[in-house]
C-alpha cells in the first residue's frame, strides 16, 4: 500500500456527477494506492504512520509536530495510479494495483483507522473510483511517499 502525503494549507475535491465537494484546511492531502497483496495490516500500519509523521513546524521552525499535534485535517483520495508500471513502453500498466472491490475495502479501512484516531470531522474523502478534480495549496512544499511494502 502506498500513501503519497502532501502537507497542505488547504485542499479540496470536486466531482461533477454526482455533485460532490469535500475540503480541508491545514493538514494532509493523501493519495492512497492499494496493491493486490495488501491487507488490513498495511492499511492500519499506513494510517498510524500518517498520524505519527512529524512534518509540521514547531515554534522554532523545525518539522517536529504531527497531524494530531496541530489538530490538522486529512483529505484522503483513492489513487490506483500510484502502482503504475512504466518499465516497458510509454503506456503504464496497472497489474500490481488491487482489484476495485478489494482496493475500496482497504481504502475505507485506512480512512476508518484515521477517523478512529483523529475524529470523524478531521478526515474527509473523495469518492472511490470517481473522476475527481483535486485542488491543493501545497505547504512547503512537503511531499512524502509512504510504502508499506518497503517497510513491513
Amino acid at each position: 500500500m502506498r500513501a503519497f502525503l502532501q502537507r497542505v494549507r488547504k485542499a479540496s475535491v470536486t466531482i461533477e456527477t454526482p455533485s460532490y465537494f469535500s475540503s480541508i484546511q491545514k493538514g494532509y492531502l493523501v493519495l492512497l494506492g492499494v496493491a493486490e497483496e495488501d491487507t488490513e495490516k498495511e492499511a492500519e500500519y499506513l494510517a498510524q504512520k500518517t498520524i505519527g509523521l512529524r512534518v509540521f513546524e514547531d515554534k522554532e521552525g523545525k518539522m517536529n509536530l504531527s497531524i494530531q499535534d496541530i489538530q490538522g485535517e486529512i483529505l484522503s483520495v483513492s489513487q490506483f495510479t500510484l502502482y503504475a508500471d512504466t518499465k516497458k513502453g510509454n503506456r503504464p500498466g496497472f497489474s500490481r494495483a488491487a482489484e476495485p472491490e478489494k482496493a475500496k475495502k482497504l481504502y475505507e479501512q485506512y480512512n476508518n483507522f484515521l477517523r478512529k484516531e483523529l475524529g470523524d470531522s478531521k478526515v474527509q474523502t473523495g469518492i472511490f473510483a470517481a473522476n475527481m478534480l483535486v485542488s491543493l495549496e501545497n505547504d512547503g512544499p512537503v511531499s512524502i511517499l509512504l510504502d508499506s511494502n518497503k517497510i513491513l
